[in-house]
């Protein structure tokens, strides 16, 4: 039975691992892949007009350089293993939205990249694998 990875991609290196290590489950197991990007985008509450206006617009043109420079590369990567893939571009808090995209897609599984941050900043703040590994509806693979 074919089940769908979520892999929370960035662009980064932890990201790349993830997904690798997802497209050799994927390929072994049947599976497919969702590759997920998620910009962080904290609203604001007081905007003037013009300043709603120009956000929209720098909102699109992340979104589109994001698909044209993260999401387009590794969605051909992951087609020329074999392995059946889609991708979402979300915006929002990368944990809880990676969350929101593994529920709504019917994902089994979520892979995620370690980065490695161990300093006081992970500490209080808390880091994505960690909020993931708390909140997740499903298995969350952290790969080192």
């Amino acid at each position: 039975m074919s089940r769908k990875i979520v892999v929370g991609y960035d662009g980064s290196a932890a990201s790349q691992r993830a997904l690798d290590f997802a497209i050799t489950r994927a390929t072994a197991q049947g599976d497919s892949i969702i590759i997920a990007h998620v910009l962080e985008w904290s609203p604001y509450s007081f905007l003037t007009p013009s300043e709603i206006e120009e956000r929209h617009k720098r909102r699109k043109e992340e979104l589109d350089r994001a698909e044209t420079a993260i999401i387009t590369p590794m969605m051909k990567k992951v087609e020329a293993a074999g392995v059946p893939v889609t991708s979402t571009l979300k915006y929002g808090h990368i944990a809880d939205t990676l969350c929101k995209i593994a529920e709504d897609e019917g994902a089994a599984l979520i892979f995620i990249g370690r980065m490695g941050q161990s300093g006081l900043s992970s500490r209080i703040f808390g880091s994505v694998a960690g909020t993931l590994a708390q909140v997740s509806p499903v298995p969350v693979t952290i790969v080192p």
